[in-house]
C-alpha cells in the first residue's frame, strides 16, 4: 500500500524515521561489537599500509587481519543499512577528512571516524527533519549534498588539481 511504498522509498534513500528500539536492540550489539573489533585492528592496519610482505615481516598475521577487517566492516555495514537504509557519503568522506586532519594512524582514526560519522549522521537527521517540516527529507539526500562536494574536492586534491 501507500504507507509501505513510502517506507521502502525512505529506507532506500536512508532515514532514521523508521528506527525503533527493537531494531536498535537487534542491530546495536552487532555494530558495537564490530566497532570494538575494528578499533583493535589499528596496529595491524598501520603495518599493512607498508604492504603485505612488510607487515608479515613485522609479525602481523596478514591474512587474519585482512579477513577480520572485511568481516567486521561487512557486519557493521550490513546491520546499519538494514536498520536505516543506504545513507551514503558518511563512510567515504569522514575517514578521508580525518586522515587529512590527523594523519594516517589507524588507531585514533577508527575511533574518531566512528564519533565524527555519528555526529554527521545526527546532524544530517536534524537538518532533514527541520528543513521542510512537518515533512521529512531522506538523510541520504542531505549527506549527498554535504558529501559530494567534499568527495569531489578530495578526488581533485589527490590528482593534484587542487592545492589546499
Amino acid at each position: 500500500d501507500d504507507t509501505q511504498l513510502r517506507d521502502l522509498t525512505f529506507w532506500g534513500l536512508g532515514s532514521l524515521a523508521g528506527a525503533t528500539w527493537t531494531k536498535v536492540a537487534i542491530a546495536g550489539p552487532l555494530i558495537l561489537l564490530a566497532t570494538g573489533v575494528a578499533m583493535r585492528l589499528g596496529g595491524g592496519l598501520n603495518a599493512l599500509a607498508f604492504g603485505e610482505a612488510t607487515a608479515a615481516h613485522m609479525g602481523v598475521p596478514v591474512q587474519r587481519v585482512k579477513h577480520t577487517a572485511i568481516l567486521t566492516v561487512a557486519a557493521a555495514t550490513g546491520a546499519a543499512v538494514a536498520m536505516s537504509g543506504g545513507i551514503g557519503f558518511v563512510g567515504i568522506v569522514v575517514p578521508h577528512l580525518l586522515r587529512l586532519a590527523t594523519g594516517p594512524d589507524h588507531e585514533p582514526l577508527l575511533v574518531n571516524a566512528a564519533l565524527l560519522g555519528a555526529t554527521l549522521l545526527l546532524t544530517a537527521d536534524i537538518i532533514s527533519r527541520v528543513t521542510i517540516a512537518p515533512a521529512e527529507l531522506p538523510i541520504g539526500l542531505i549527506t549527498a549534498i554535504l558529501g559530494a562536494p567534499v568527495f569531489f574536492w578530495i578526488l581533485l586534491r589527490r590528482r593534484g588539481l587542487v592545492d589546499l
